[in-house]
């Protein structure tokens, strides 16, 4: 009989075995269970382990069938690595990692860049730096037992907020100690210092497409956008640089990088790549039409047409021939440009007028004009120059400012911001970073720099509780405070500083208008996706505190800045306002802090009365940077539309292009109406082919909600605004109606004609998208900003325009002054060098009630090539002398002398000066007929009317009456001369005419009497008293004739005898004297 037992599973086992027990008959065999399952023969890297069972059996004669014993597999996880580790001292840690040597000991200490202690930063070795050994305590110290000092060990010390820092560790074996100080610096977000660059290439060609960011930490990631898609990275294997080969069409486009590290991400500018078709020419061969205005005396028979087709080529980069197209600067770019021009003759009626048209255009290396920045640094307060003051860009000094506060800047052609640094050595000012504009395609732009006067320092004790308020506009609270608690200054060694401190703290007030042109930087931050916006401030404080001798900068630990929310207008902005610090080599404001709420009890200016205010409190430590900002990010923003214009006729063809646009937003009241006083944001704009478009803080809600002022300035010359009164024009102003009135437009003398022009003040109402009448500006939604940039001339827009009288320029080879690419190299181009433009003014003065036109006619004078041909033709009315009746004067260019176009031969110019009217040369400048006179050939000048000269080379002063300034623009260079020609001074400047200063010649022009009746219209109106009075004045003339035999003559130019005939008599008796008058009334 058998009995069946209850099966058992044995858990490392993947068979079921059941046991039969049973009665052996005979000689049998059978086996027994299996037993458990023996130790595994290694814990890792595989091993085996071992099973048995028994074999019952009746007799030994017989033997069960079958194995005895299991084999299976364990231990099969991997074996960790073998600690190779050899320490000269002390054994390896468990985990491998380090050498640990006990009763050894690294103490150090963590400090910022100004020496104030660091709590709370952690220490690890550098290569496992996510491995913390320990954390600095409230003092910066921290100690890491075990550590051996036979060897310097690296470690890495970190803190949010903090740069990342390495420091090795200096050792004695003779103590077993090892020490070391870390420094750590703030953390920089990262910035564009390479930018990708725009880019021609042929179909099937290749292209490199170059970034790089500097940042602390370094930023370590890279992401490449076309068209604002992101590029597959394991598609086109980029990093830094993106590299495209085989170029189809399809691939133009804009593209742009993201740098990114811990500390935050940054975006570049975009660059455009264009990729030309096969078959595709790169520049059309024939030209554009250009019509060029010509002399207002210059009449074309048949036609009514003031212009004359001169022709020009498109403007546009061709691929060229490149010696490397894998670079990330192209050496020589190619554009499209002139190939053929000829010279043709323009019938004017009178007279024929030469001019050189285009007619044929090609691919041509580009003319490469100069970058350059101009200005003057002068303080917000009173107009003091900063003198010889430090310019920095980044690290490196570039400049110094002269005498009058004036600096000049070479900007390198792949600048794509540019940031620079004032640093007033004498310390009266405070530094001040400025983020210039200029353009790119070339020449300078000229900036007004104003700086803050540095606060008077007072002493405070380092032991105590100091409070440092923040704003003083007299007859209202301040805006906030500094809390500094006691103990809080250090010296740069770390060594707590106890003593009086010199503290110094400027606050830029929002609530004065005149300090807007001080901000620094210009007030943008970078978001977490890298995109630039703007912030709207409430005030900016720039700190200083030195030792008791002023001798050592001292830095300080966590300080607290108070906010009073009174001066917080829109309530929606307390939650998002933060405390922000300038970083002073990128011009970006970058977060400190955030701010919490907290309730004070405190007297209001002027009140006895104590009472309860809330504060915003933030909280921040003064380091390497010393400029702060309390600031809140601002998302309801627009543009406004503005063009600059020659004259105030505002003609589509007489846009100023290189004129800085300055817009500044105002700060709101309670219940949103503006206040004229406060100011939120800052910003200039150069004007282009389309005028600017300039971004402003808009409400869409209540139109008043947001206001602005806004200015223009072209050389140092303040352009005058389209006026508002006394009555609104809208074809003036340029802007149509209701929009005009919902905007309240004012120009700054509205109210009170005394004021200046030069600035006009608007409410920015966002437009309705609703209203078909608000869709064309001169407000624009900031999703808007390529209909601004490319809205039509008649679309609305506000205006500005250069105060100056009638004006016109002729050039035989045509060139735009506000775009350097159009120059073309001529023997008869007006500015032979596209580099340098040298600008030559001659002030004329001119006696006589009106104003009169003159006109310098400028020809080759010496140059084999030029002899003869004429170069240009400028009219320019002159300008009446507010302080000297019947008196004006006008300062004309003229063609300067020197190297023409080839560099091989000095032209001297032949210039002939032609007032227009009735006038005649009544005196020249001594000094500067004596030069004429030492520097033959000198032209005759036997005419009276006019006055002819070989122009000098020379750079004369205003001694002579000649006004000479180069410079790398052509409108700047004229603009600063006509400046000194009105001044009548070398280094002057004015937009007054000062006819007595600085004069080369002086024209009478006498109005002519055109109401005399000639003798026939007398005879025919009254024979017989005409006859009568005939006959009187032959038997006068008789016995005058006698007279003058006894009498003096005074002798006049013999141009003027034939005029002055009845003045010449000097000893004629009362009654004759009676009698001649009693003549000529009858006359008239």
């Amino acid at each position: 009989m058998r009995v069946l037992r209850q099966s058992r599973i044995f858990p490392f086992s993947t068979v079921v075995f059941s046991l039969w027990l049973c009665d052996l008959d005979g000689n049998e065999a059978r086996w027994g269970s299996w037993v458990r399952w023996g130790a595994c023969s290694a814990s890792c890297g595989g091993g085996r382990r071992i099973r048995r069972r028994p074999c019952v059996k009746t007799s030994e004669t017989v033997r069960c069938v079958g194995r005895p014993m299991e084999i299976q597999k364990c231990g099969k996880s991997r074996c960790p690595d073998k600690c190779l580790m050899v320490c000269p001292e002390g054994l390896p840690s468990a985990d491998c990692g380090r050498c640990l040597c006990e009763g050894h000991v690294l103490r150090g200490e963590v400090y910022t860049v100004v020496g104030v202690p660091v709590a709370g930063a952690t220490v690890a070795l550098a290569d496992r730096p996510k491995v913390a050994l320990a954390q600095s305590d409230p003092e910066g110290r921290f100690r890491v037992p075990g550590v051996c000092s036979s060897s310097p060990s690296l470690l890495s010390v970190r803190k949010e907020r903090f740069a990342a820092a390495a420091a090795v560790a200096t050792s004695s074996n003779a103590t077993g100690l090892s020490w070391v100080r870390v420094v750590l610096g703030s953390t920089e977000k990262p910035y564009i210092s390479k930018h990708p660059e725009n880019k021609v290439r042929h179909e099937g060609g290749r292209v490199l497409l170059c970034c790089k960011a500097t940042g602390s930490p370094t930023p370590d990631k890279y992401y490449w956008y076309h068209n604002g898609t992101l590029l597959d990275r394991n598609v086109f294997k980029y990093e830094e640089d993106l590299v495209l080969r085989d170029l189809k069409p399809r691939q133009a486009g804009l593209y742009h990088c993201k740098a990114s590290s811990p500390a935050g991400s940054i975006k570049s500018n975009q660059a455009f790549l264009t990729v030309i078709g096969r078959g595709t020419p790169a520049c059309n061969t024939t030209p554009e039409d250009n019509n060029v205005r010509l002399p207002m005396d210059c009449v074309q028979p048949g036609t009514d047409s003031k212009n004359y087709n001169a022709g020009r080529c498109p403007h546009n980069t061709c691929a060229g021939s490149l010696d490397s197209d894998l670079r990330c600067r192209d050496g020589a770019g190619y554009c499209c440009g002139v190939q053929e021009m000829e010279t043709r003759a323009i019938d004017c009626g009178r007279y024929s007028l030469p001019i050189r048209a285009v007619t044929r255009c090609g691919c041509k290396k580009c003319v490469q004009p100069s970058v350059m920045v101009r200005g003057r640094v002068v303080s917000a307060d009173n107009g003091e120059p900063l003198r010889f003051g430090h310019v920095y860009i980044g690290k490196e000094r570039v400049s110094t400012t002269g005498y009058q506060g004036g600096f000049t800047l070479h900007i390198a052609q792949d600048t794509a911001r540019l940031v620079v640094n004032f640093v007033d050595p004498s310390e009266k000012f405070i530094d001040t970073p400025k983020v210039f504009i200029f353009d790119k395609r070339g020449g300078s732009i000229y900036h007004d720099v104003k700086v803050m006067r540095k606060q008077a320092a007072i002493s405070i004790n380092a032991g105590e509780t100091n409070t440092i308020e923040l704003g003083e506009i007299e007859g209202e609270d301040p805006i906030g405070q500094i809390v500094i608690p006691p103990n809080s200054f250090h010296r740069g060694n770390g060594e707590l500083y106890e003593g009086t401190v010199k503290a110094s703290v400027t606050f830029i007030d929002p609530r004065n208008i005149t300090t807007a042109a001080a901000a620094p930087g210009d007030l943008n931050f970078v978001d977490d996706e890298g995109d630039m916006l703007p912030l709207r401030t409430y005030g900016m404080f720039s700190v200083d505190f030195r030792d008791e001798f002023n001798k050592e900068a001292l830095g300080t630990g966590a300080v607290q800045v108070l906010l009073d929310t009174q001066h917080v207008k829109m309530e929606e902005h307390i939650p998002k306002m933060k405390l922000w610090s300038l970083n002073t080599e990128t011009g970006v404001w970058e977060e400190e802090s955030d701010f919490s709420y907290t309730r004070a009890t405190g007297s209001s200016h002027g009140r006895v009365k104590r009472e309860e205010r809330t504060f915003l409190i933030g909280n921040m430590e003064i380091r390497e940077r010393r400029l702060f900002n309390l600031d809140v990010p601002e998302n309801r923003r627009c543009y406004v539309k503005v063009r600059a214009y020659m004259s105030e006729k505002f003609l589509a063809s007489e846009q100023v292009e290189g004129v800085v646009i300055s817009l500044i937003n105002l700060e709101p009241k309670p219940g949103f109406s503006s206040n004229p006083r406060a100011w939120g944001r800052f910003d200039s704009v150069i004007t282009g082919h389309s005028g600017a478009c300039l971004p402003a803080f808009c409400d869409a809600q209540r139109p008043d909600a947001y206001t602005a002022y806004v200015t223009a300035i072209m050389g140092g010359e303040e352009l005058e605004a389209a006026p508002s009164s006394p009555k609104m024009n809208p074809n003036i102003i340029g802007v149509s109606q209701p929009y005009l009135s919902k905007i309240d437009y004012q120009r700054s003398d509205h109210n009170d004609p005394a004021l200046k022009k030069t600035a006009f003040r608007i409410n920015l109402a966002k437009p309705n998208p609703n209203n078909l009448q608000e869709a064309n500006g001169p407000i624009y939604p900031y999703r808007n900003l390529i209909a601004c940039e490319n809205a039509e001339i008649n679309d609305n827009h506000f205006r500005f325009f250069r105060v100056e009288k009638d004006k016109y320029e002729y050039n035989v080879v045509p060139f735009q002054e506000n775009d350097l690419t159009t120059w073309t190299g001529d023997y008869l181009s007006w500015w032979p060098n596209p580099q340098e433009f040298r600008a030559c003014f001659i002030k004329i003065k001119v006696q006589g009630q009106k104003e009169v036109m003159v006109r310098s006619k400028n020809m080759g004078g010496t140059h084999r090539a030029t002899k003869g041909k004429l170069y240009g033709i400028r009219d320019i009315r002159s300008t009446r002398d507010m302080r000297e009746a019947n008196t004006s004067a006008a300062c004309v260019e003229f063609k300067c002398s020197g190297m023409l176009f080839d560099q091989s031969e000095v032209d001297r110019s032949l210039i002939s000066l032609l007032p227009q009217g009735n006038c005649r040369r009544v005196g020249v400048n001594n000094l500067l007929q004596e030069y004429l006179t030492k520097h033959p050939p000198v032209p005759q000048n036997n005419e009276s009317h006019a006055f002819h000269m070989l122009a000098p080379v020379d750079p004369l002063g205003h001694n002579y009456g000649i006004y000479t300034v180069t410079d790398q623009n052509p409108r700047v260079a004229k603009e600063i001369a006509i400046g000194r020609c009105f001044d009548g001074t070398s280094d002057g400047f004015s937009r007054e005419m000062k006819s007595d200063s600085g004069v080369a010649m002086t024209f009478s022009c006498p109005e002519r009497k055109i109401t005399r009746e000639s003798l026939f219209q007398r005879l025919q109106t009254n024979p017989g008293q005409t006859l009568s009075q005939m006959a009187r004045d032959m038997r006068e003339s008789q016995g005058l004739q006698v007279q003058r035999s006894s009498t003096q003559v005074v002798a006049y130019p013999s141009e003027q005898r034939s005029r002055s005939q009845g003045r010449r008599v000097s000893g004629v008796s009362s009654t004759s004297r009676r009698r001649v008058t009693s003549r000529g009334q009858l006359r008239q």
